[in-house]
């Protein structure tokens, strides 16, 4: 693994651990050459999946790209990052059994609605913000009593 401060190709692995589900490997590397330490993962890939978008385009599908929204949509909220590792895998675990290999965006985004609306109701509505594309503040209130109606 390139150590991504110096470029060296030659870093050693100082710790290993499993995530708590197994199904990916977080790895604590030095570099020798400028003395970084830095943390890799590596995960289960079962499968290439393709993302079709709104426009009919089709781009790879990106796991960093998903903990992203997930992780914004849980910033500042008391929620660990090994949590949103799991969610994501789950996520991407039910992706995988779909036996499906292209998606629509728009399913990948129910998806993630679903499983914010069980962890944590304050990101559920910041993702469904942008998700929904929310435009006027009404948009928040209809969507916030909307979910207190349904409890």
């Amino acid at each position: 693994m390139k150590c991504p401060f110096c470029g060296c190709s030659d870093t050693q692995v100082k710790d290993s651990r499993p995530n708590e589900d197994g199904t990916s490997i977080r790895r604590r590397r030095l570099c020798p050459e400028c003395g970084a330490r830095f943390t890799t993962f590596e995960y289960i890939q079962s499968r290439d999946l393709v993302v079709i978008k709104k426009n009919d385009v089709r781009v790879p599908f990106e796991r960093e790209k998903l903990y992203r929204s997930i992780y914004l949509a849980l910033r500042k909220r008391d929620v660990d990052s090994e949590k949103i590792d799991l969610l994501v895998g789950s996520l991407i675990k039910q992706l995988e059994a779909k036996g499906e290999t292209e998606i629509p965006s728009s399913e990948i985004g129910e998806m993630v609605l679903d499983a914010l609306l069980k962890l944590d109701k304050v990101a559920y509505i910041r993702y469904a913000s942008v998700y929904k594309n929310f435009r006027t503040t009404e948009d928040f209130k209809d969507f916030a009593s909307k979910l207190t109606e349904e409890k």
